[in-house]
């Protein structure tokens, strides 16, 4: 299994977004990925993921985008498989779709989704998408959506509807991930928390009746590159400890990807006029390494 690489944007300005995609590209990544806010934050960029990965994507040619994640109950899910339909549509099939339950008690409030509702509309939200994104008149009666004979305006790119991830590490994630995603999507694990999840994704298969190993295993990871300087705090272990090498960074990495692991975001707190370098540095001396490390 070859691992795949992705880069996080957390970009302040659109251009800036642009140019860490195109660097990413020429260097071979797989995946440019946006985080998802509503109002104003101190986690990341409130730049809208779908609008922005669609700039990235007409100014790219192969790289994949991807929301990492989106807060799929702060959406009206009918409003969403168009919007998400067009962007698989505009990326030529490229765009993945990572969603999660959300966590900020201020941005449901400020959508008027009560915080207790977040499990069911996620739940409801990906029955509505996978509906609605086979492009066929479609009966939908839930508890938060209801239509008859609804067909979205634009057909996916890709047959089914983008590819879906479901973020979260709790069972109720990891339950969710198995009965309605293509892949599972963690942040900051580390090999032994990878073991723990394999466990349970183990009896959680059994309940619902999939086999863990057709699920995609993806994670960000926070990373400093040595020499770099930072524009702020890693929002969790960081990759390679405090003082990362690249033999530490290819050591830990092999072992995300012996416990599963096959794609790999990598969160960087840097400038974005520090980033492309950065890339370079990691795909020449870290990605370069990691099939010659098995």
């Amino acid at each position: 299994m070859t691992m795949r690489f992705g880069v996080s944007l957390e970009p302040s300005k659109p251009a800036d977004a642009v140019a860490v995609a195109r660097s990413a590209e020429q260097l071979g990544y797989d995946y440019v990925m946006m985080s998802s806010h509503v109002l104003a934050n101190n986690g990341g960029s409130a730049l809208d993921p779908l609008v922005l990965l669609s700039f990235v994507a007409g100014a790219t040619a192969r790289i994949g985008v991807a929301t990492s994640i989106l807060v799929l109950p702060y959406y009206d899910p009918v409003v969403l498989a168009n919007q998400t339909a067009t962007l698989d549509v505009l990326s030529g099939g490229r765009f993945t779709l990572a969603v999660g339950t959300g966590w900020n008690p201020d941005e449901f409030a400020a959508v008027g989704v009560p915080v207790a509702e977040r499990g069911s509309r996620t739940d409801e939200g990906l029955a509505v998408l996978r509906a609605l994104w086979s492009g066929s008149a479609v009966d939908f009666a839930g508890k938060h959506t209801t239509f008859q004979q609804a067909r979205i305006g634009v057909q996916p790119h890709t047959p089914g509807g983008p590819r879906v991830w479901v973020g979260g590490h709790s069972d109720a994630a990891l339950r969710r991930a198995l009965r309605t995603a293509d892949g599972w999507h963690g942040a900051g694990v580390d090999y032994q928390a990878m073991q723990d999840i394999h466990h349970r994704l183990a009896r959680l298969g059994d309940e619902t009746g999939r086999d863990p190993a057709t699920l995609e295993l993806t994670t960000v990871a926070f990373v400093q590159p040595p020499g770099f300087p930072r524009t702020g705090p890693l929002p969790g272990p960081g990759l390679g400890g405090d003082a990362p090498t690249a033999t530490r960074l290819v050591d830990e990495l092999s072992l995300l990807q012996e416990a599963g692991i096959n794609t790999v975001s990598l969160w960087m707190p840097l400038a974005p006029d520090h980033t492309p370098a950065a890339l370079a540095w990691l795909a020449d001396e870290v990605m370069s390494k990691m099939d010659s490390s098995k």
